[in-house]
């Protein structure tokens, strides 16, 4: 059956490149690359972001509010209109992350959200997550608003294999073509030599860990890469029509 569930949480840091490789040798005594980044190679994610006319639910998540949803379709690397994707609800309620998510080709998927018929359900599909992503979809007017790809390279502890760190680059934005068929092309979110790590765990996190943070002095910040476009999007003077008729710069 086509699901997957996460509960955890995530603390992110940014990093600079010099940072990064050393900090990947460190950690390589206690970690392993996954099957997609072997020998430092990176895998493309690409998301387009849903939310309503007036962005309620990135204006919440921005506003620092407790309890954060979004909706996302997600593909790794560009997929044609028959292959899948999964769509997906990510909530966040006092810092646990809770993520729940389906395959759908990513026609069904296009058309599901605009048209709000739920599709006929499918062996790869998971009936309890449409259920969930049906609710939000009926009670809130939804539309995509964000396209947002970036390389990622993740890492598993060796004897854990539910701690997780990952590393993004090359976070690539843009508020039109609004699909995920079209390729990747956009604005640059960060600085050529920056990077977001995020340490994704279940419970406490290894105390080896933790001395390594310490001994490269890196320390958490708050970071949303959908919530950073947002603010980047409104501080660049960029109008919103409240109607839902148009966003322009």
């Amino acid at each position: 059956m086509a699901i997957e569930v996460f509960n955890r949480y995530e603390k992110k840091y940014r990093i600079r490149d010099d940072t990064y490789h050393k900090l990947r040798e460190r950690l390589s005594e206690y970690m392993e690359a996954d099957e997609h980044s072997k020998d430092g190679d990176f895998y493309t994610i690409c998301n387009i972001y849903y939310d309503t006319p007036d962005n309620y639910l990135i204006r919440k998540s921005v506003d620092g509010s407790v309890y954060k949803e979004k909706l996302r379709l997600r593909s790794y690397g560009v997929k044609a209109p028959d292959e899948k994707v999964f769509l997906e609800i990510k909530k966040k309620y006092k810092k646990l992350v809770n993520k729940r998510r389906t395959k759908l080709q990513l026609a069904e998927a296009y058309q599901y959200i605009q048209s709000k018929e739920r599709p006929e359900l499918k062996q790869y599909m998971n009936g309890q997550v449409l259920n969930e992503i049906d609710y939000m979809i009926h009670r809130m007017e939804l539309s995509p608003k964000v396209f947002l790809s970036y390389d990622r390279c993740a890492m598993f502890g060796k004897d854990n294999k539910d701690f997780r760190v990952t590393f993004d680059r090359n976070i690539t934005t843009r508020r039109y073509d609004l699909g995920l068929h079209y390729g990747i092309y956009g604005d640059k979110l960060l600085e050529e030599d920056e990077w977001i790590m995020e340490v994704k765990i279940e419970n406490a996190m290894p105390l080896w860990m933790t001395q390594i943070l310490s001994e490269f002095q890196i320390y958490p910040a708050s970071f949303s890469k959908y919530g950073t476009e947002y603010k980047k999007f409104v501080a660049n003077g960029c109008k919103i029509d409240y109607k839902g008729d148009r966003e322009s710069c």
